[in-house]
């Protein structure tokens, strides 16, 4: 274990009201990460608006405050319970934000409070589009060529530069809002104003719509040790986002190479920005050869995370707890195994399929088209010795009528046309 002072009192920030895109995955996080803090005898405050989760049950935490997640209820419980340090990695893009938002705002500083694990600093190189692009062409890794803008008509210039179609990302985004692909001009302008409500710069870049979307789950420690605990990859090729497509751990398409590639350079990408405890790192690859693009790296618990430690068995959020409080992966054990240390990485002798889950009939006017913004409001998990018992499982857990893949009495209309439109 590195030699800081340990916390006696860790303030931790949950995800924030329930809403599409962000909701019990983040609890799992949460209350895992609770679960540390109390083995190392450290007293947690959560604060979390949720009612109905784990992480604010009754004696799971010392305190709970059911307030809003954002600076100025955060500084009012900071200034009431004077915790020695903060966790931000565990309540999805809600509770990062609001850290950021501390931080520059001097609050961290005047109270003395540190935060845990991942530092603010990398948190905002992986959030801000334009620096994350820069940084990892620092280190010579492929970014979709791509332009940061803060205004509707400098996205326009930037659409010209780089030529239609192109997708647009927002930045300090949760669940892919205010993303998608224009290939107008017009389509550019409505996305682009519609974005901008919601964040303050957004990235228009090249469209790679057909590649591979492939994720890896990258824990690293203070000194340096990496491990890579799950791959996964996006049955869908990119366009759709990753809570909108059936995603399968481990891929089923990479050939040993291009596994192995991809990983050298999750771990290098990590390495570089400084992470501690848990990140997931977004590739695209191109199906015809090894051209691949880093799309995008969370440096904090994700959907994809929640996914990953039940499809390995490897506590992520767990491990990435005591990651921040200074232990390494070289001697925290295997919570599971009993046996193993965590620098072990998990090795898969199955698949696990998940699948997303929407209740469109609950929304009125909502469009049904699958795209870059996240829509689905659950999943399901099932695990096979193959893939295809795996997929037939998961198809029945969605508890939709669904048989299997075959089976069912599904009508198209125009079968073609559904293929290529989600």
């Amino acid at each position: 274990m590195i030699s800081i002072a340990k916390p006696k009192k860790v303030l931790l920030l949950g995800s924030g009201a329930l809403q599409i895109g962000q909701a019990g995955e983040f609890d799992y996080s949460g209350s895992q990460a609770i679960k540390a803090f109390k083995e190392e005898g450290i007293e947690v405050v959560v604060i979390n608006p949720n009612i109905a989760t784990v992480q604010t049950s009754k004696g799971f935490a010392d305190k709970v405050y059911f307030l809003p997640i954002n600076p100025y209820f955060v500084e009012k419980v900071i200034e009431k319970e004077k915790p020695d340090c903060i966790a931000l990695s565990f309540g999805g893009q809600t509770a990062l934000n609001c850290g950021i938002e501390l931080e520059k705002s001097g609050v961290l500083k005047k109270y003395g409070v540190n935060v845990l694990g991942t530092p603010v600093k990398t948190i905002e190189l992986t959030e801000d589009r334009e620096l994350f692009n820069h940084e990892l062409q620092k280190i010579k890794v492929n970014v979709p060529k791509s332009i940061a803008v803060s205004t509707a008509s400098d996205a326009l210039s930037a659409a010209e530069k780089i030529g239609y179609p192109v997708m647009i990302r927002a930045a300090f985004s949760l669940g892919g809002k205010g993303s998608g692909a224009a290939h107008t001009k017009e389509e550019l302008g409505e996305m682009a104003d519609k974005a901008f409500k919601t964040s303050k710069q957004i990235l228009v870049e090249e469209y790679l719509a057909g590649w591979k979307e492939i994720e890896y789950e990258v824990v690293r420690d203070a000194f340096d040790n990496c491990i890579i605990v799950c791959n996964m990859e996006n049955f869908d090729p990119l366009g759709i986002h990753t809570g909108e497509s059936i995603v399968v751990a481990p891929s089923q398409t990479l050939n040993n190479h291009e596994y192995h590639y991809l990983r050298e350079i999750s771990i290098k990408v990590i390495r570089h920005f400084g992470v501690i405890g848990e990140c997931n790192i977004q590739f695209a690859l191109n199906p015809s050869n090894d051209e691949y693009r880093v799309i995008e790296v969370n440096a904090r618990l994700s959907r994809s995370s929640a996914l990953a430690s039940k499809a390995t068995g490897y506590p992520l959020a767990f491990v990435a707890a005591k990651l921040g409080l200074g232990h390494s992966l070289l001697d925290l054990p295997n919570s599971i195994t009993k046996k193993t240390k965590a620098c072990f990485e998990p090795a898969l002798d199955y698949v696990v399929v998940k699948i997303p889950r929407w209740d469109f009939q609950k929304f009125r006017n909502v469009s049904h088209h699958l795209g870059t913004e996240m829509k689905s409001v659950g999943e399901v998990m099932a695990i096979g010795k193959t893939f295809e018992e795996a997929l037939q499982k998961a198809l029945r857990m969605l508890h939709v009528g669904m048989y299997g893949l075959v089976g069912n009495k599904v009508y198209f209309k125009e079968l073609a046309h559904s293929v290529k439109y989600p």
